[in-house]
């Protein structure tokens, strides 16, 4: 599955798949679940690091910008400069069933 469409629709990030199913992500929900290191933690056979507390300011939740990585998911570019999230095709998928 892939997107055939991405939009962005007001405080919405909207996708239509491939397989013609429609979903829409509210924006603070999806920088909430962002799946970078920083935001959700990280961790090896080793050790285990938490995630970095989060100060979300109201510009946190206003996109910029996005771009496909490779084949398999997007980057969000939020405007208080965080970027390091990748969204993949999977995990919003797994996202939308939350909704």
């Amino acid at each position: 599955m892939t997107p055939k469409n991405i939009q962005v629709i007001q405080r919405t990030f909207a996708i239509v798949w491939n397989d013609s199913r429609e979903d829409y992500f509210d924006l603070e929900k999806l920088r909430r679940a962002c799946p970078c290191a920083t935001c959700q933690g990280e961790g090896n056979v080793l050790i285990s690091a938490r995630p970095t507390p989060q100060n979300y300011l109201p510009a946190s939740f206003e996109l910029r910008g996005w771009q496909y990585i490779g084949g398999y998911g997007v980057q969000l570019q939020w405007a208080d400069g965080h970027a390091t999230g990748i969204y993949s095709f999977d995990y919003l998928r797994q996202l939308s069933t939350g909704n």
